[in-house]
């Protein structure tokens, strides 16, 4: 029996490397491809228990990406769609905004003339049931119940909707449809003569998006833009590259990309940009990165236009998407971006060590770098000069804004902090909201009567306070209570502003109490 067993053990690892050899006939005997594919003919053909043969291989290129820079990264086929939707500028579903309340999918906003806003379904709608599956109160993951509401357009859906002051359940045929994603989530005159644009990521629409925002913006009287790209984590290189193209002059360096394996490659503006001899002030934050790197660190460049806030966050790593037969994606970093004075975005890094690199924000906020422009040091080697003032900038990762300002930790309390975390804040506005819609949409006809006549209610208030003291987060003391609630009323009218009327509106508020557009605003004017 034993004998059996190790001839038949002998036949097997034999077949495997005979298999692995003939695969591997275009390597050299000592090819590390000829090694690593060896590997995974023995495992799977002779490893004891059944093997996954996908997931090991999807482990081995996970253990590989895991060794180089913190960017390069592996995405199974349904992470890389997930990925690969808000920037290509739309998706196929029913079309509405929502959020989970009390595992309920509350209905936040259907999309305007989408699927859902067609056949009656309203903002406080909440979807119970999909195609007679019931997908409230069971613990549905919000992962699972997006995928039963998305599927290709043409496609129908039931959904089973309960709705405040209606006794009965009502239901609805939704045909799905192309649903357009915006990358630009604000614009508006936020000053007469002021035009300000917020810009989310760089997508595939966002050119598009961005020249219609600004023509409008010149119709009602722009005569200086304000481009705000806090928080806006990048995107694709040529939808920065053609922004920018719009605001520069003939010939200007916009961005450089260079590599081991990949030549030199110029961005270049072309001169036929629309907005080129506008006045521009940019907005930048810690989380600001990538693409909006490119176009922060160009127009800074060419001394274009001011830039206001915080060091970028310093990602300067070039990525081409290597797309494998099963629908998952390898992005392998290839190039580093440079700006046109010759300073590379990226922040310094040690490969395979994210831990440390994922934390830099934190640090920079340890450090003082996030409060104090004085606790930023930069070393002689790292000053570069813009290219027409010949004003000194710095490279060693991020761009730094010409005018800085603090982060206000005083103001953002920790208190604050952890309302936030634990998502207190969001869902008690969804629940205020959701008992006091028909009421506020009554009392104010319109976004300015709300925003000139509304306060926060000390009854949302208190109900707030009452939910985080149940979750165990209580203020320090009274002055820590006392110090948190007026930036707690500005956020919380905010969020109510955004489910009732938009992005656009919530940041027509929210951009009150911005220290850094308030900044962008005095410099403008000249104060």
């Amino acid at each position: 029996m034993r004998k059996n067993t190790i001839l038949t053990t002998l036949v097997l690892l034999a077949v495997a490397l005979s298999t692995a050899a003939q695969i591997h006939l275009n390597f050299g005997d000592n090819s590390p491809m000829r090694k690593l594919q060896m590997a995974e003919v023995a495992i799977s053909n002779l490893y004891v228990d059944t093997v996954d043969e996908n997931r090991l291989v999807e482990d081995a290129i996970k253990g590989m990406i895991e060794k180089l820079d913190p960017h390069s990264s592996y995405t199974d086929a349904k992470e890389t769609k997930a990925m690969n939707e808000p920037l290509q500028g739309d998706f196929e579903g029913i079309g509405v905004q929502f959020n989970i309340v009390d595992d309920t999918l509350l209905v936040v906003q259907p999309t305007v003339n989408g699927p859902s806003e067609k056949v009656g379904i309203m903002a406080g709608d909440r979807i119970v049931m999909v195609n007679d599956t019931a997908i409230a109160g069971v613990k549905m993951s919000r992962t699972d119940m997006m995928k039963r509401l998305r599927g290709k357009k043409g496609t129908k859906v039931k959904l089973s909707i309960v709705r405040r002051g209606v006794s009965e359940m009502l239901h609805f045929i939704v045909k799905r449809d192309k649903i357009p994603v915006h990358s630009i989530n604000a614009a508006y005159m936020i000053r007469p003569s002021v035009g300000y644009i917020r810009i989310e990521s760089f997508g595939a629409k966002t050119y598009d998006e961005f020249m219609a925002a600004a023509d409008s913006l010149t119709r009602q009287g722009m005569q200086h833009l304000i481009i705000d790209l806090q928080d806006n984590g990048g995107g694709y290189l040529e939808a920065a590259a053609r922004l920018a193209n719009e605001l520069l002059s003939e010939n200007d360096m916009i961005v450089y990309t260079e590599g081991r394996r990949v030549k030199h490659q110029e961005y270049r503006a072309r001169g036929n940009g629309k907005y080129r001899n506008m006045p521009i002030t940019v907005l930048i934050d810690e989380y600001s990165a990538s693409a909006a790197e490119i176009v922060a660190g160009a127009l800074q460049d060419h001394d274009r236009a001011t830039v206001v806030g915080r060091r970028s966050f310093g990602k300067g790593l070039v990525q081409r998407p290597i797309e494998l037969p099963d629908g998952s994606m390898i992005r392998l970093t290839i190039a580093h971006y440079y700006t046109p004075s010759g300073r590379c975005i990226q922040k310094p890094y040690v490969k395979g060590e994210k831990a440390d690199y994922q934390k830099d924000i934190e640090n920079r906020l340890k450090h003082g770098e996030l409060t104090n422009r004085d606790s930023i040091h930069f070393a002689d080697s790292l000053k570069y000069y813009t290219l027409k003032e010949h004003r000194p900038v710095y490279g060693g990762g991020g761009i730094m804004p010409d005018v800085f300002v603090p982060l206000d930790t005083m103001r953002f309390t920790k208190y604050h902090r952890q309302l936030n975390s634990k998502s207190i804040v969001i869902n008690q506005t969804l629940k205020y909201i959701d008992s006091h819609r028909k009421e506020l949409r009554k009392r104010y006809k319109t976004f300015e009567e709300f925003d000139e006549h509304f306060s926060v209610p000390d009854d949302l208030i208190s109900d707030l306070k009452a939910e985080a003291g149940k979750q165990g987060v209580t203020p320090k003391d009274e002055e820590e209570l006392e110090t948190t609630l007026p930036y707690l009323r500005h956020q919380l009218k905010s969020l109510i502003v955004r489910d009732l009327w938009g992005m656009n509106e919530y940041f027509k508020v929210w951009n009150k109490e911005s220290d850094i557009v308030n900044k962008a605003l005095d410099i403008i004017s000249g104060e």
